[in-house]
């Protein structure tokens, strides 16, 4: 036998040969079933085994998340916004009630030293015109009793009771002195006497009289004081 005769007859022992079975399967493959599966999601499995469903957020829940700091940042400016305006009217309201204190103050301390002034300007007058009063009662006590109903001298005692009369109007008051206790604001010693009828420390006799502004000494009596 040639070789080309023992070629031939081995070709056709290939060609007579069945198929195998992976040629089989692999013939009868659908274009469907050829391709390749869809990758699946892997699934988590709890401490029991189970598994566990994907939890995916929720459409208004991302929503939320997303508003949320921008609502905190708004109501949180208008709360600033609010603490700041209270604290200036705080503010306000304390500046006011300490002016309010002042001017009232002020006002009080004005009027007290109005007064203070008045006060001073009139004793200052009145002051100068003590003497005109003692002047007149020098005058009427220096009329003999024969001659008080003379026209002079009754003219002389109704201008000084108009005199008195007037400064009692303003608030000018005669200082007790006879008879009293020995004041020391209300009366100047300048003599001393030792005299058993009268008491301790007890103003014996009056050389000037004194007088009172209202609730001020105008002018000290001047007095002579026993024991």
């Amino acid at each position: 036998m040639t070789v080309d005769e023992k070629k031939e007859m081995e070709q056709e022992t290939v060609d007579t040969q069945e198929p195998s079975e992976e040629e089989i399967l692999t013939e009868e493959q659908t274009p469907e079933e050829e391709k390749p599966p869809a990758e699946e999601a892997p699934v988590e499995e709890t401490a029991d085994g189970e598994a566990a469903a994907e939890e995916t957020p929720a459409e208004g829940t991302a929503d939320a998340a997303t508003e949320t700091p921008e609502k905190k940042s708004f109501f949180g400016r208008k709360k600033e916004k609010k603490d700041k305006r209270d604290e200036q009217i705080a503010d306000l309201t304390d500046k006011l009630k300490r002016q309010l204190a002042e001017f009232e103050n002020f006002r009080n301390r004005t009027e007290k030293e109005k007064s203070q002034m008045y006060s001073i300007g009139a004793s200052s007058v009145l002051e100068k015109i003590l003497p005109v009063l003692d002047s007149f009662e020098r005058g009427l006590k220096s009329i003999p009793e024969e001659q008080k109903d003379d026209p002079v001298a009754s003219g002389m005692e109704m201008i000084y009771k108009q005199l008195v009369t007037a400064l009692t109007d303003l608030g000018v008051t005669p200082i007790e002195a006879v008879g009293q206790e020995f004041d020391p604001n209300l009366h100047n010693a300048v003599m001393h006497v030792d005299d058993e009828e009268l008491g301790e420390n007890v103003v014996a006799e009056e050389f000037q009289k004194g007088y009172k502004y209202r609730d001020a000494v105008l002018r000290h009596s001047m007095v002579k004081v026993a024991n």
